[in-house]
Order: structure tokens, then sequence, then C-alpha cells
């Protein structure tokens, strides 16, 4: 049943993206860790101490919850009928991936800069990003653009592939969750640096292996979208540590190379300045155009990391049910 689901999820994604008014999981998961944080804070001192403690409340809380509701509503809609148990897997399948959203955000991006200028640009990449928008140059949107597709293959498409495989719909929305706990509080900054803490440690355990599976799938998916396989190769050797994150560089150095450009570099959260290294090359200066590029590559390694990934589930399956498995 699973590679049902995982298959008709990544159509309807594909088809669908994420209609507007629909009811998403992530919607539901965001007002729990508001409400959570905050009867945690009102209930814990206001301490490092304090902070720490209710962070790893928060971080053991949504993932174990989001398990039990997801898994026990999977099973009680199987009882009932097996078809409405894979309808229910379908659905959530589809809404943990995030291939088609991503790639109408960033086109927009690329048709506001094109259309109506620098500052549309602003406004239209300020939806996807996490940095401070309102001084970039146009470079910098284009960058910024770029960056968000590339580390975000990994976060809403290969990684939820890759759990859902493992698990169905309720290990992909495990995922969710504490992707979702680390977009709201795992920050360094006063608010969070103590209480998101846990949340950012778990969030870069899930990604750890994600990541790295990514950014090879993207390397050997990229020459069928016109990519270079063998410079995203050469810099994602040599770039992938250049982040604090020791994920968030897999995929953006195996963008960089494949394009001939350079990404990364400093910029601006909440107002500060990060001077934050350099990843790849500029070959030559970026361009609109690359994010259209990205985006080709980015469907292409979804595709190719789709279809690995149902082959090495049915190899799986077939080696431990089939008629000489082992069990």
């Amino acid at each position: 049943m699973i590679w049902t689901a995982v298959l008709c999820g990544f159509v309807l994604d594909c088809l669908l993206g994420d209609p507007e008014g629909m009811p998403h999981p992530v919607i539901w998961m965001g007002k729990a860790i508001s409400r959570l944080e905050k009867w945690l804070r009102r209930r814990l001192p206001q301490t490092p101490n304090g902070e720490l403690a209710g962070g790893v409340i928060l971080a053991v809380t949504l993932p174990v919850g989001t398990l039990l509701v997801s898994g026990g509503l999977c099973w009680l809609f199987w009882k009932i009928h097996p078809l409405l148990g894979l309808a229910l897997q379908i659905l959530w399948c589809w809404q943990a991936l995030a291939m088609r959203c991503l790639v109408k955000e960033s086109r927009n991006v690329y048709h506001c800069l094109k259309t109506q200028g620098l500052e549309a640009g602003r406004k239209a990449v300020s939806r996807v990003v996490g940095r401070d928008t309102a001084q970039l140059s146009r470079q910098g949107v284009i960058k910024a653009t770029v960056e968000t597709v590339a580390e975000n293959f990994s976060d809403g498409v290969l990684a939820p592939l890759l759990y859902m495989l493992l698990g169905g719909a309720p290990l992909a929305l495990v995922y969710k969750s504490i992707n979702t706990m680390d977009s709201m509080v795992g920050y360094k900054n006063d608010r969070y640096l103590y209480f998101g803490r846990a949340a950012a440690r778990l969030d870069d355990a899930a990604n750890y292996l994600p990541s790295r599976i990514a950014a090879l799938v993207w390397i050997l998916a990229c020459p069928l979208a016109g990519g270079n396989r063998k410079d995203a190769w050469k810099i994602w050797r040599r770039d992938r540590r250049n982040h604090a994150s020791p994920n968030s560089a897999q995929t953006e150095s195996a963008c960089a190379g494949s394009l001939g450009v350079q990404l990364a570099g400093p910029a601006c959260y909440f107002g500060k300045r990060l001077e934050k290294p350099y990843i790849g090359d500029a070959l030559r200066e970026i361009e609109p155009e690359d994010i259209l590029r990205t985006n080709r590559i980015m469907v292409t390694a979804s595709v190719v990391g789709l279809v690995i990934g149902l082959a090495m589930h049915a190899a799986a399956v077939f080696f431990l049910f089939g008629p000489h498995g082992i069990f």
C-alpha cells in the first residue's frame, strides 16, 4: 500500500500543488506549536534551564503526538475499509510534498523581477525566505530564490519521500512536524536561543541523511535538465560544509556547481548581518533565468528520487516477503 500512496501523492502534488483553502496538517502543527509554547512559557521558569526544558518537552510532544494521531487515524480508516485507509495515506503523502509549491513561488519571484521590477521581486521572495529582503539587490533576490529551491528540495521533497517510503504517511508527517518546529522556534535569537535549541538539533538529525541523499540525487539528475554534473560533484565535495547548519549547504553546493554560479555569502536576519561563507565559484553572473534552470533540475531530481526510492522499496519488500524472503 505504501508505494501506491507515495506514487499517487507525488502525482497529485505535481498536478495540484497546495490548493488554497484546503485544510493542511502543517497549519494544525503550527497552531499546536504556538499554543504549547505559550503554555510552557507560562509554567516554566524564565531562565536558560527552564527554556531548555520547555524546548525539550515541545520537541518530544509534537512528533510523538503527530505519530499517535496520524497512525491511529490511518489504522482506524483501514479497519473501516482498506480503500479508505489508502485514501487517507494518499492525501497525507500529497500534503507532505512541496515540489509544485516551490516551483510556483519561485516562478512568481522570476516573473515579478522580469515584469514589475526589483521591489516586486523583493516582496515576492520574502514569502519564501527567512532573511531580511528589503535591501536585497537584484542579484540578491535571485540568489535567495535559487538557494531556497535547492535547500527545500531536500526539506520539501526528498526527505518526505524518504520517510513516507520507510513508514508511510504517518512517518512523513512526523518529519513535517519536526521541520515545522524548526521553522518556527529553531532560531538563535534572544527569544529562541534556549527554547528552540532542542527543535533545531532534532531537525538537524532528521535531515542529516536525507540532505546528503538529496545532494547526490541532484548531482545524478542535473545533466538531464541541462546542469553540469562534474562541477556539481566538485563544488559539493568542496563546499557542502560552508554553512552553520550541517545540512543546508548540501543541496545548495550541488546546485551552485550544476549552474556554475556562486551562492550564499553575507545576509541579514532580524536586522543583523551574518558573515556567511560563499558556496560555489562565480564562473558567470547569476541571472533571473537561473531560477527557471534550478526549477528544472529540482523537478527532474524529484522524479529521479521517486523512481529510485520506489525501486528500492520494491526490492526491500521482495527480499523480506517474496517467495524466498526471510519472512
